[in-house]
């Protein structure tokens, strides 16, 4: 019934927050507090009060026989148009631990956080909260932010009780707890799961990120005028270059370990029809779960960049946009996942994670593990994000098998 309760919690959730076009739980507006209020209202069934942070994430407490914590993870906001699984399945997971213990007294605390912001969608920086609370965020990078409609980031904080002058206070609660272990669970967002038809994964970690901003310039020059050996294209040298990448994704894929390389934008001046691109700035995103491997994806790229740019008479200027190393989580914790994933589904496959997660700000500060279920279709941040009924219960089976798993293994660590 636990795992049923959970899929019930999040079916009503998404009556609540979402439309026909999908969840609507934007971050820090109307309909993401009053997801939290709905939220509360949960907690206030078991007892509890959450507490909020200096920047915004709601922490649900319950009391143990020792300081020792157990921190269960994830998000109620969404992006818009979102999916009604995203985020709001671990939360609702997270209820559902608290629930199990509720009227005992666990070994250990356990702890139940509501990330303010993960997904960004609104000011465009993600794991928002979860990043102040670890210390990782820069106010300077953010206090400039402004959303679609012209609202600052720092009024519409304000607006939900939080400065941002102040939001590293959030530090302070985070280092206070003595963490034994973090736990996630997420859906997949991604095929893998799928193309096995396996219900639930074991995640390794988090990849890491090098996005970089390339700009190649040439000349531009009349298009039925100049001849092809004379020309300086500087859009073919981004093309060359992005088919360059690609290949270089190929190269580092591995049966042990897959990578990622993209190409998500690209602007061409002066952008007619009759002139031949005189500037092209192309963005590139390379993700791997191995640092060193990423190292030298980087390395590669920019060879090949230059290569480009030399048979194509331009030059080319790299400008990094966002850098986050890898983030492996700890052994023992997935080998403990792995057996409650084993214990509930027969089988559980490894993979690492390709978005980022509040789990990866957590690595530096506790052993940490995330389970994934199954997307159908590999789809997410849509309204069609789905997985199975059949499977997603054996998954919220699974993760609360583990939870109890860690909080009954009282004050035992995990290696990192």
């Amino acid at each position: 019934m636990a795992a049923q309760d959970v899929v019930a919690n999040l079916r009503a959730l998404a009556r609540l927050t979402s439309t026909a076009d999908g969840a609507q739980r934007l971050a820090w507006g109307p309909v993401w507090r009053q997801a939290r209020q709905w939220f509360n209202g949960k907690l206030a069934e078991i007892g509890i009060t959450p507490e909020i942070d200096a920047a915004g994430n709601s922490w649900a407490t319950l009391e143990g026989a020792s300081d020792k914590t157990v921190i269960i993870g994830s998000h109620l906001d969404s992006v818009p148009n979102g999916g009604w699984l995203d985020g709001a399945l671990g939360v609702m997971a997270g209820l559902e631990a608290l629930h199990m213990f509720k009227g005992q007294q666990p070994p250990v605390t356990l702890k139940v956080v509501d990330w303010a912001d993960e997904e960004g969608a609104r000011f465009g920086r993600s794991l928002l909260g979860s990043s102040a609370a670890a210390g990782s965020l820069r106010i300077s990078e953010v206090e400039h932010l402004v959303d679609q409609t012209g609202v600052r980031l720092v009024d519409a904080l304000r607006e939900n009780g939080v400065e941002l002058s102040r939001i590293h206070e959030s530090q302070n609660y985070l280092r206070a707890v003595d963490g034994k272990a973090y736990l996630e669970l997420h859906i997949e967002q991604g095929p893998v799961l799928e193309s096995m038809n396996k219900p639930t994964g074991v995640v390794l970690g988090t990849f890491g990120v090098e996005r970089h901003l390339l700009r190649f310039v040439g000349q531009a020059a009349h298009s039925g005028s100049t001849p092809i050996p004379m020309r300086k294209d500087a859009f073919l040298a981004a093309a060359e270059s992005a088919l360059a990448f690609r290949e270089i994704a190929k190269r580092y894929t591995t049966p042990a370990g897959r990578v990622v390389c993209t190409v998500g934008t690209v602007r061409v001046e002066p952008g007619i029809v009759t002139a031949v691109p005189g500037a092209c700035e192309i963005s590139l995103d390379q993700r791997a779960l191995d640092k060193d491997v990423l190292a030298m994806m980087l390395a590669d790229a920019r060879a090949a960049a230059w290569t480009a740019a030399v048979s194509n008479n331009v030059s080319v200027e790299w400008k990094r946009i966002w850098q986050i190393e890898p983030r492996p989580f700890a052994p023992a914790l997935i080998a403990l996942c792995d057996e409650a994933v084993r214990e509930v589904t027969g089988d559980a496959p490894h993979l690492p994670s390709g978005p980022l997660h509040d789990a990866a700000e957590m690595v530096p500060f506790m052993p940490t593990v995330m389970m994934f279920a199954y997307s159908s279709n590999g789809l997410s941040h849509c309204k069609e994000e789905d997985t199975p009924e059949a499977y997603l219960l054996e998954t919220i089976e699974a993760f609360l098998l583990l939870v109890r798993k860690v909080v009954l293994s009282g004050d035992a660590g995990y290696s990192t």
